[in-house]
């Protein structure tokens, strides 16, 4: 992590600046389905249509052109429950940073083949993500490596960041964003973006049931940890970390309101990805469209923007989804 204070909407910005060489805006489609069901103008921004694969890449490219000559020769390693480590290797692929990546026995085919096919070192270990966190702390340990934190980072989150702010230039006139909840990195960020905003839209946090270790945290006041369950969208499980600084405060001053979805929610917002828009969208990527569809979003006066954060989807995880369609 690096050592400096709670990001601002200024880094933000010059996160903007930083990563545009490697991170090009994502698309923001218009939803005529969902404007349908939610009686506003409803756009969906498309974060899982970039290599490789997720918003992740945002603030990995901020973290890592941010590192020292010394940092960059040391190497890097991060622990992810997927998408964050294919960003992190992706990014160190480009810059020809050593990466090390810790992942759990949980994480997907899909997942774990973006790493190594990045040239990064994957260690394949652990139950739970939270297992794989402390794999990642003794490999630094022993190799002397610089971490790059999946969200608690103040690089992180304001890389992360600069998806509000090319929502703001694509939808000036939006009401609120909705964005999926996991350790808050992606929150914390949109929420600063959206401190820019003009129209003064709200951030709507939406988390899985099964994997809502955030929200628990934010109505407990402190990190909270919760059983690991079974989950489609297994990229948001796991806890934000005992000595959570930066996105715990971000994400209780900037969310407005917290929704949580259902496995059945979470499926059929991955069957009306595919069969209405064409694109293919993780269980964890899906979480905004599932609380669209299920009407779970507070009541709205104005366009929204629902950030579609990943695509890395197990084919046949995607097959059995649809599979279960009546």
């Amino acid at each position: 992590m690096s050592d400096a204070g709670a990001p601002t909407l200024a880094d933000v910005r010059a996160a903007r600046q930083r990563i545009a060489p490697l991170v090009r805006p994502s698309p923001t489609l218009y939803s005529a389905p969902l404007s349908d069901v939610l009686g506003v103008e409803t756009w969906l921004k498309l974060e899982n249509l970039r290599p490789p694969g997720s918003f992740k890449v945002r603030g990995a490219a901020n973290r890592l052109l941010s590192l020292t000559h010394d940092e960059r020769r040391r190497g890097v390693v991060a622990s992810s429950a997927g998408n964050h480590g294919a960003a992190v290797a992706f990014v160190a692929g480009i810059l020809r940073i050593p990466a090390t990546i810790c992942v759990p026995e949980t994480t997907g085919p899909v997942k774990l083949e973006a790493i190594r096919a990045a040239g990064a070192e994957a260690i394949v270990r652990g139950a739970t993500f939270d297992e794989a966190v402390a794999v990642a702390e003794e490999v630094r340990r022993e190799r002397d490596l610089v971490p790059v934190h999946p969200f608690d980072d103040p690089d992180v989150i304001a890389g992360q960041g600069t998806i509000g702010l090319e929502i703001l230039d694509a939808v000036p006139r939006c009401a609120a964003v909705a964005v999926a909840v996991s350790g808050g990195g992606l929150a914390s960020g949109v929420g600063l973006a959206l401190e820019s905003s003009r129209a003064g839209a709200s951030l709507i946090g939406v988390s899985a049931e099964r994997a809502a270790a955030m929200v628990a945290s934010v109505r407990a006041g402190h990190p909270v940890d919760v059983p690991d369950e079974p989950t489609l969208a297994e990229v948001l499980s796991g806890g934000i970390g005992a000595d959570n600084r930066f996105t715990l405060p971000l994400v209780s001053r900037l969310v407005r309101a917290h929704v949580s979805v259902t496995e059945e929610e979470i499926a059929a917002a991955m069957r009306f990805a595919f069969l209405r828009h064409h694109v293919a969208v993780e269980g964890g990527g899906s979480v905004t469209i599932a609380a669209a569809l299920a009407s779970k979003l507070p009541s709205i006066d104005g366009p929204v923007v629902l950030v579609v954060s990943g695509g890395n989807v197990d084919p046949r995880q995607l097959w059995e989804v649809l599979d279960r369609a009546d």
